[in-house]
């Protein structure tokens, strides 16, 4: 009886110390780093929806409205309601201007051009992708989009700088159905 207990607890012992799973270092500094990323990102949000609220108020002609994205827009041109909005896999043709929130235009429609892409389907920037969805054909919008819709902590490196809310005018010109 003795022997066997002995062959059992040995059997435990080897079969226990087999799988050694190594354990993670916690990184206090990843850690840290998350936290204070958040936290900036939700003031830089802040302080460029206090700006867009600015912008708002001074314009007259215009009326805004918030989307679900955090962007906001307005029509300067409506169409008729019975026109499509563009869906997933649609193509469209647009045309754009970007000013900066003081209304300097920063990029002009001939330095852009007109611009062609199937919707949610091809890698455009965000501010575009998503503020297409909103206009019919022949329809001009005027967005205000939060720098992370737009060129982000980057910036295009030319006339755009890094966190930049900007003010893209756009106008659907051509939109076929998938």
């Amino acid at each position: 009886m003795n022997r066997i207990s002995s062959i059992y607890l040995l059997l435990i012992i080897v079969l226990g110390c087999q799988n050694q799973e190594a354990r993670r270092p916690i990184n206090k500094q990843k850690q840290h780093f998350l936290k204070e990323s958040a936290k900036r990102n939700k003031n830089i949000i802040t302080i460029e929806q206090s700006l867009f609220k600015q912008v708002i108020l001074k314009e007259d002609q215009l009326t805004f409205v918030v989307s679900p994205k955090g962007f906001w827009y307005a029509y300067k041109k409506n169409t008729s309601p019975e026109l499509m909005l563009p869906k997933k896999g649609d193509l469209v043709t647009l045309k754009y201007r970007i000013n900066d929130l003081s209304g300097n235009l920063l990029y002009n429609e001939k330095e852009l051009g007109n611009v062609s892409f199937l919707v949610d389907q091809e890698d455009i920037i965000p501010a575009l992708r998503e503020g297409v969805k909103y206009l019919r054909t022949g329809e001009i919008g005027v967005f205000l989009f939060p720098s992370y819709l737009c060129f982000g902590y980057q910036g295009d490196g030319e006339k755009i700088g890094i966190n930049q809310p900007l003010c893209f005018t756009i106008e659907l010109l051509k939109l076929e159905k998938n």
